[in-house]
């Protein structure tokens, strides 16, 4: 399996992935995919990588910017991370996070957010805002399953806001 950037050619692959992955899952509202060409269209990808075996794309994962306090601190937004339902359990998707955080924090991003199953991301560093103190939120959501990661820059607290195409359906 090769783990790399997103072409052109991989657009149509990453969506048909991205659908499949998604397509079973309970808290889903089947926008991931739109989310992801809607990230592109405007140019708000920072990183996008695919996982690719046998010449088939089998995993995706993007990252866009967010502000904290209506502000740009150099944060950035994990997901949506997918996985063809075929290959999922198989590490395939730790693998394209694992990358894709080394990549990030080579290129000097201050920190990471995500919406997601505490259990699984906790692996990766990722915790959940403690329950008194200053933290990162997210309102709307229960405040267990919204994690940050500082990376090159100290933990901050404050309100996330994550990129327009998130409204994408």
């Amino acid at each position: 399996m090769q783990i790399r950037p997103e072409t052109p050619a991989d657009h149509a692959a990453i969506r048909k992935v991205t659908l499949a992955a998604f397509e079973n899952m309970p808290h889903s509202q089947q926008t991931e995919a739109a989310i992801i060409d809607a990230l592109r269209a405007a140019d708000a990808l920072t990183l996008s990588l695919v996982a690719e075996q046998d010449g088939q794309i089998i995993g995706h994962v993007a990252f866009s910017p967010v502000l904290i306090d209506d502000q740009d601190h150099n944060w950035l937004g994990l997901g949506p991370v997918s996985v063809h339902p075929d290959h999922q359990a198989h590490g395939i998707g730790s693998k394209l996070i694992r990358t894709a955080l080394d990549q990030i924090t080579a290129m000097g991003t201050n920190g990471c957010v995500l919406l997601g199953e505490p259990a699984y991301y906790a692996r990766f560093g990722f915790r959940a805002a403690p329950a008194e103190g200053p933290a990162l939120v997210y309102p709307g959501v229960p405040a267990e399953y919204f994690q940050s990661l500082p990376l090159n820059g100290p933990a901050l607290s404050g309100t996330v806001t994550y990129h327009p195409a998130f409204a994408a359906s």
